[in-house]
């Protein structure tokens, strides 16, 4: 184990854990407005103040955020196109950071025949903002998905301009293709891409620092970091850091730093523990999440991955990892500096919180992706 991931070791056990609620309150938006299976909250900056949010099985909403809205419209829907269910469909939404003029975004959905992960770039229509041209998709990349869960499913650009892509090791239950360690598979993986230019045979490339390029291994050069069972949701925080929650197999949810060429450990290890081997396991070269929680009545059973608050409603969050878990509906807020975590219940809801979001002026929002598919957000009690 290397000494910096000894140290986060130590923290994670003398740190202090408070289950002391702040003062905040959660408040339902646009009552006028409903979501069905909602899995992705995103905007585009591009100074419209619009919110465009992801149905499951296929569609994209997009409406003004304003409390008052009561008319949203389909943005695209390739519901033909996607195999939703389970833990399968339209997981996510990415706006290129040039949106405003060149009109490009990204998508992350599965199809079958065979059963696979696609990323493709659509456009916007010339003529109408809130429509995009269901014609225009150009498919950037696919992974064959050899079982029906753990598909990962969040993209996002990073400050670097690239786009960073979440992969699921492949599904079943423990790993049994072993894809979290097989650097030949893009699974288990976050991945990295430069979508500004092609390269041979790829309506993509890849960037010039990415940790396996060039390698003579057959290792995919597409990665940035592996050994992850399943990043549902990934952020970055203002200082480029990249916070990613990666879902847990019988006992341990985590959450990782993300770093350039590392590897998170699974199946090797759920969150700070052995798990195949299930003792004695070699931890060689291995980073430990910064943070876990159990498979109990204290934390919960799947973690969806959130951000670093930044917005102006809450200020009592202000710098804080907001993060939740989807079975319990539990929502903590988790300070992490100089290698310490502190991490606080913020709210016992009976929510199934699938993602989070944040809008133009960074205010975070949630969506409940049962009942009747509402969005809220945080403010001060």
């Amino acid at each position: 184990m290397k000494p910096f991931q000894f140290l986060i070791f130590l923290s994670l056990i003398s740190c202090s854990v408070e289950e002391k609620k702040a003062n905040v309150s959660i408040v339902e938006l646009f009552p006028n407005l409903t979501f069905k299976q909602a899995v992705d909250i995103q905007t585009p900056k591009d100074a419209t103040n619009r919110l465009f949010v992801l149905s499951q099985p296929g569609i994209i909403y997009v409406f003004d955020n304003k409390p008052e809205v009561n008319v949203k419209q389909v943005f695209l829907d390739i519901r033909k196109k996607v195999l939703s269910g389970g833990e399968m469909g339209l997981l996510g939404l990415a706006f290129h950071h040039d949106y405003k003029r060149n009109g490009s975004f990204y998508v992350d959905y599965t199809t079958d025949n065979p059963r696979r992960t696609v990323i493709s770039k659509f456009q916007v229509s010339k003529d109408n903002p809130s429509k995009a041209d269901p014609k225009s998709e150009e498919i950037l990349l696919e992974v064959n998905q050899p079982y029906e869960n753990h598909n990962g499913g969040q993209i996002t650009f990073g400050p670097d301009g690239y786009l960073y892509i979440s992969l699921g090791d492949g599904g079943a239950a423990g790993d049994p293709l072993n894809s979290g360690q097989n650097l030949k598979t893009l699974l288990g993986s976050i991945l990295r891409i430069d979508v500004n230019k092609k390269s041979t045979g790829k309506n993509y490339s890849i960037p010039n620092d990415n940790p396996f390029k060039n390698n003579n291994m057959n290792y995919r050069e597409e990665i940035f970091a592996y050994g992850l069972r399943n990043v549902w949701r990934f952020s970055f925080d203002k200082n480029n850091t990249l916070w990613a929650g990666d879902v847990g197999q019988n006992a341990w949810e985590e959450i990782d730093i993300i770093q350039k060429g590392e590897n998170y450990g699974w199946r090797i290890m759920e969150g700070l523990h052995c798990f195949n081997p299930n003792n004695n396991c070699d931890t060689t070269g291995l980073v430990l999440p910064i943070w876990e929680y159990g498979h109990d009545v204290s934390g919960g059973f799947s973690i969806t991955g959130g951000f670093v608050y930044s917005g102006q409603s809450a200020p009592a969050l202000k710098d804080k990892y907001i993060y939740a878990d989807y079975v319990v509906g539990k929502i903590w807020v988790l300070e992490y500096k100089n290698g310490k975590v502190v991490n606080k219940l913020l709210k016992d809801t009976d929510f199934a919180i699938s993602t989070f979001g944040v809008d133009e002026n960074k205010e975070l929002y949630f969506a409940d992706y049962r009942r009747e598919g509402k969005l809220y957000k945080f403010v001060m009690s």
